[in-house]
């Protein structure tokens, strides 16, 4: 994971996030009450418009929010998941075509909890 300020998704310019790989799964333990998170999903321009990958998201191993297909070029995919109630919060990123997608950067652009 690469915390990052300044990122790019299908041309649109953000202001902070992670960075992974096209293959990835983040778990986060939520150390106090959280109601929800927020990010925007997508292939890093740094690609050159190369990768295709979907996102998920796991509240205590639970799927809560998965996207379609994304490809390099792509604009990013809003994400909203309640978290009312739950511990952890896993983020997957899942390769889909060629090989080259599993290394590929993707973003959690601005990436946020909502908690208390």
């Amino acid at each position: 994971m690469w915390q990052r300020y300044g990122m790019s998704i299908g041309g649109e310019r953000y202001a902070r996030g992670v960075t992974v790989d096209g293959r990835s799964s983040v778990t986060i333990a939520l150390n106090r009450q959280c109601t929800a998170y927020d990010a925007l999903a997508g292939v890093d321009d740094m690609t050159l418009g190369l990768g295709r990958v979907s996102f998920s998201v796991y509240a205590d191993g639970v799927p809560l929010w998965r996207s379609s297909t994304v490809g390099g070029r792509d604009r990013a995919v809003p994400v909203h998941v309640n978290l009312t109630g739950h511990r952890t919060v896993r983020l997957v990123a899942q390769p889909h075509g060629h090989v080259f997608d599993r290394a590929v950067p993707v973003d959690w652009a601005e990436s946020r909890f909502t908690c208390r």
